[in-house]
């Protein structure tokens, strides 16, 4: 199937690639010289499964233990469906060529064995209608595709190399190699191993860097399991590096409003002249941290001032945006804090908090508006926030006078009434040490 060099396939296949379709007739031939009476029993479900377990040897094993747990296994395929052969006999006839027994498939033959199924439309609907039918096709246009058939390179991915050959399950599987937690994993066997990527020339610090990346903390932490990972911007089968035009492209699968911003903005086409990615020359491309406010202003930590002095045409604008920014939210965060004091003092501020969303939304429009480049654009949005925080935080300040007013009132009436019954109590004792004073009662009948 493979070389001595080639690392791609599970272990099951990998190990022993050369010579195991020999290896494996002679050891099947060993079990039934060991046990004679195997052929006049009545033949097992699968002699395949049998044979192999009974070998003691794990390379051999392995498979048929593995296949337990496979995808076509639970669909009622077997070992013939992709091997040959026959499953029902006992003896080495099982492997005869004559019953179309091909052993394991040479690594160039792995796309065209996957796809006499996974390629036919007819078929597949039996079994899953929603699944594509032009993976292999898709696989042709990729550059491991294109490398395998072109030069017949034994290094580069198959089918089985992502999605190994006997334990294969459904992406939705979280024990799947190509469950969406287990992608950047699967790539790196490879790509992230400097010595067998080294004859390519391209980098191996992908997987490392993606591990630092915004993307990766929200699909293994926050668990967003739509967050991007290496097949969400190169592609499942057709995997071609993205291109310096595409690359906002890529992006814009996800950030559609900053991709479109960029493309109407004057970097676009500057960019594009000297050779620089769209988006990945700002955020980078695998070790993308969370955008933040501090990557816009004329000089350093702004990733402006990589190409932009403060004095020149472009700096001056992005500290203009950086001001403008700065200002909304700082004025945000003022209305925000005024209203949540109002707010646990027991002040009905509700309205002004619901309003004040119209600053938030101003300033995630303002940050979108940076794309264009254009202080202008920024200005609109940041005006408005400003002018709907200023209200907000006017509003804060009326309940706090009415607060003080309540509060000045409550203390008045207080002293009112306490002054009351401190006169009432002067008054009874008053009463109290007057001669014969305090209260007579009378019975009935005017007698005491």
């Amino acid at each position: 199937m493979k070389t001595g060099r080639n690392r791609f396939g599970p272990r099951d296949s990998a190990r022993g690639a050369r010579g195991t379709s020999l290896a494996a007739p002679f050891a099947c031939l060993a079990v039934l010289l060991a046990a004679p009476s195997l052929s006049a029993q009545s033949p097992p479900a699968s002699t395949c499964v049998d044979c192999h377990l009974q070998t003691g040897v794990d390379r051999l094993a392995a498979p048929a233990r593995d296949f337990a747990r496979d995808v076509h296994h639970a669909k009622g395929f077997t070992c013939a469906d992709c091997h040959g052969g026959d499953p029902h006999d006992a003896t080495m006839g099982a492997m005869s060529r004559s019953k179309g027994f091909i052993g394991v498939p040479a690594h160039r033959d792995v796309p065209a064995l996957c796809g006499r199924c996974h390629s036919n439309a007819d078929f597949m609907r039996r079994y899953n209608p929603q699944l594509r039918i032009d993976q292999v096709a898709e696989y042709r246009t990729s550059v491991h595709g294109q490398r395998l058939f072109a030069t017949n390179d034994q290094k580069v991915a198959v089918c089985s190399s992502c999605h190994t050959a006997h334990s294969i399950l459904p992406p939705s599987d979280t024990q799947s190699t190509v469950y969406p937690l287990h992608v950047a994993d699967t790539c790196a066997r490879c790509h992230a191993d400097a010595r067998y990527m080294a004859e390519y020339g391209i980098p191996t610090n992908q997987y490392s860097q993606y591990k630092a990346s915004i993307h990766w903390t929200t699909l293994s932490k926050v668990g967003d399991l739509s967050a991007p990972t290496c097949n969400s911007c190169h592609g499942n089968h057709g995997a071609v590096p993205p291109g310096v035009k595409s690359v906002a492209n890529v992006c814009g699968q996800c950030h559609a409003m900053q991709a479109d911003n960029f493309e109407h903005s004057p970097h676009a086409a500057a960019f594009l002249a000297i050779g620089l990615p769209g988006c990945p020359t700002c955020h980078q491309n695998h070790e993308i941290h969370a955008a933040s406010d501090r990557m816009l202003g004329a000089s350093a930590p702004a990733v402006c001032a990589n190409c932009h002095s403060p004095s020149d045409r472009g700096g001056r604008a992005a500290a203009t945006m950086r001001t403008l920014i700065d200002r909304l939210r700082a004025s945000r965060e003022r209305a925000l804090a005024i209203l949540q004091r109002a707010e646990r003092s027991g002040m009905e501020v509700g309205q002004p908090l619901f309003d004040l969303k119209g600053a938030t939304d101003d300033l995630v429009t303002a940050r979108l508006d940076i794309h264009t480049f254009d202080a202008a654009k920024v200005r609109t949005p940041v005006e408005q926030g400003l002018a709907v925080s200023h209200q907000a935080y006017e509003q804060g300040v009326m309940a706090f006078r009415e607060l003080r007013v309540r509060r000045n009132g409550l203390a008045v009436s207080l002293a009112l009434v306490l002054l009351v019954i401190l006169g009432l109590v002067l008054k009874i004792r008053q009463i109290e040490r007057r001669p014969g004073g305090g209260p007579k009662w009378h019975s009935i009948g005017g007698q005491s």
